[in-house]
């Protein structure tokens, strides 16, 4: 089963989560510690081409927006080292969350789209430590500390108003802020039973909260919220191993909110967020892994996460997703080698001004892993 669990996990590695809800970029780190083998190593890397467009909700006077969404890649690594029968170490680098949004059409003073000119870039990085203790031959206990760093770049261009030309008074707006580094934490539990490739594991990641600046100088926090994910494998016939995964994240709790940033589209100057989650989110996959021979092996998962309705940001313009994913393997005992492609077929979405439909991504993610 070793080999076709290798090919499902490299979509849901690099490619499944690289387009997950809000800003999530990347999943739950604690999983390479179930990989086999006494020193693992492994480095994996993904490509999303996002296409996110819309046009002007009625009564709103403004042109369609383009493309907001910007192509971007992620990177991770990892090591893992087993002391023992009982106990194994890893050491994760990863981007778990980021962002890169571009509306390059004209602003709306000049024919364009409403938000026209408006730009956000967020970007993360992640050193997690973990271990693992084995109880039992099927139970076992694992958690770790994660050293979060976040930092972005944002220029909001809008509008005084939904009919007018004028722009705001602090508009446009900019804001940049440097890598705030904290400290999160991960805890979990997993049940196994080997002699059919099965296992359940659920894992908690807590909070981190980051402090920064605007240009004012008054502190402003940001909230990467807690998360459960649980993991479930199981083999269902001969070289063939059913897998999935839940995700619930507190997105509800994100929100970029710098006390110097108003809106006055209703005409009042009022401190709003630029960017908010307006629900907790749930990210559902379910695949199956296939060995063809002892090089070969594949997998075909798919992906949901649910339609909200809620009015999204005009930095997000998506709400909810169905994905379809491919994964294959060439493996020798030493080295393996897997790719994944993944389409994503976005959820309509509904801002204050903009209408978003016709959404959807590809990510292309690939993984080199080494045993010894």
């Amino acid at each position: 089963m070793k080999k076709t669990w290798l090919a499902a996990t490299v979509i849901a590695a690099t490619a499944s989560s690289a387009f997950g809800g809000e800003i999530e970029r990347r999943g739950d780190p604690s999983m390479i510690l179930f990989e086999k083998g006494k020193n693992y190593l492994e480095f994996s890397a993904a490509t999303v081409d996002p296409s996110v467009s819309g046009v002007a909700r009625p009564g709103v006077p403004t042109a369609p927006t383009g493309n907001i969404q910007n192509r971007y890649q992620s990177f991770a690594g990892g090591y893992k080292h087993e002391l023992n029968d009982r106990v194994a170490l890893a050491f994760v680098i990863d981007e778990p969350v980021g962002a890169s949004v571009n509306y390059r059409t004209p602003p709306a003073a000049l024919g364009g789209a409403f938000f026209g000119g408006s730009s956000a870039e967020v970007s993360s990085v992640a050193f997690t430590a973990l271990a693992k203790y084995k109880a039992t031959d099927r139970f076992s206990i694992y958690g770790g500390l994660r050293y979060v760093g976040l930092s972005g770049n944002i220029t909001v261009i809008s509008p005084a108003t939904l009919g007018s030309a004028v722009p705001a008074p602090n508009s446009p707006y900019t804001l940049g802020v440097n890598k705030d580094f904290q400290v999160g934490y991960l805890l979990g539990a997993a049940y196994e039973i080997p002699d059919i490739a099965l296992r359940v594991a659920l894992t908690y990641e807590f909070k981190t909260e980051h402090d920064f600046k605007d240009n004012t100088g008054a502190g402003f926090k940001v909230e990467i919220p807690q998360a459960f994910t649980l993991h479930a494998q199981s083999g269902i016939a001969k070289d063939t191993l059913l897998f999935g995964s839940v995700k619930w994240r507190e997105w509800s709790k994100f929100a970029v909110q710098p006390g110097d940033f108003f809106s006055v589209a209703t005409g009042v100057p009022v401190n709003v967020p630029i960017a908010s989650g307006p629900s907790d989110i749930w990210t559902y996959e379910l695949g199956i892994g296939r060995r063809f021979n002892e090089n070969w092996s594949g997998a075909v998962i798919l992906g949901y996460e649910k339609d909200e309705g809620d009015v999204v940001g005009n930095l997000s313009g998506k709400d909810g997703y169905f994905s379809y994913g491919l994964a294959a393997t060439y493996e020798t005992e030493a080295w393996e080698i897997t790719a994944g492609i993944k389409y994503f077929d976005v959820g309509d979405a509904n801002s204050n001004v903009t209408a978003f439909s016709g959404s959807d991504a590809i990510a292309i993610g690939t993984k080199v892993a080494f045993r010894f």
